[in-house]
């Protein structure tokens, strides 16, 4: 991972969470997740905004749509 604490790259990104994070990147919790980062109603959602920006919220989704295709292929 690179130095930043702030993975910019899907694969630092997926260690950050299954490695750093001990979350199992199941098919529940990536649904889950993809639906609470794009809903503007969503309090966490919100505060991940506020702290990295519109940009970096949708970049997650895109991971988390990567990882999502990942699971469905097996």
């Amino acid at each position: 991972m690179s130095k930043s604490a702030i993975p910019s790259t899907y694969h630092e990104w997926r260690h950050c969470i299954t490695v750093d994070c001990g979350i199992p990147l199941t098919t529940e919790y990536v649904e889950q997740r993809i639906e609470a980062l794009q809903s503007d109603r969503d309090e966490h959602t919100k505060q991940f905004v506020k702290l990295y920006g519109d940009q970096y919220r949708q970049q997650v989704v895109n991971w988390f749509k990567e990882a999502q295709a990942e699971l469905a292929n097996g």
